[in-house]
């Protein structure tokens, strides 16, 4: 596997990641609203990695830089399980500054359990359109 920075030619893939795993992992969403397009308008202003495996892409994240902020991470449904989520989040956190902060929705206990099994912890609660969630931080245990 190998995280790079995104190209413009990785647009196709990553919208079909995003609106493949948004339908497979958030049950508690209408998925008939989902569209390809969303990833555009996800990540705009967004510095974005992905994860390739034989030059494909897997995976994604999305940061916002100017807050640390770690707005998407997404791995295609047939990926989850390889390891590809840990490689994207360890990536990106080495480029970007501390504390890294990401919201998780709290209907998404599988994302939830990921991101405190690496280190992060909820610093507050709140609800957004896509309903409850908690705002986890990370900083390093320096």
């Amino acid at each position: 596997m190998m995280i790079r920075k995104f190209v413009e030619s990785d647009r196709c893939a990553l919208r079909e990641i995003y609106f493949e795993s948004r339908k497979h992992a958030f049950g508690w969403m209408d998925a008939s609203l989902f569209t390809l397009e969303d990833f555009d308008y996800d990540t705009e202003g967004e510095v974005i990695w992905v994860a390739t495996h034989t030059n494909t892409p897997v995976g994604f994240v999305s940061i916002w830089e100017p807050e640390n902020f770690i707005h998407n991470l997404f791995v295609h449904p047939e990926a989850i399980g390889q390891g590809v989520g840990t490689e994207l989040l360890n990536a990106c956190l080495k480029r970007i500054g501390r504390p890294a902060t990401l919201k998780c929705v709290k209907s998404n206990s599988k994302a939830r359990r990921f991101y405190l099994s690496r280190g992060w912890i909820v610093v507050s609660e709140g609800e957004g359109p896509d309903g409850k969630y908690e705002l986890m931080q990370f900083e390093d245990e320096t």
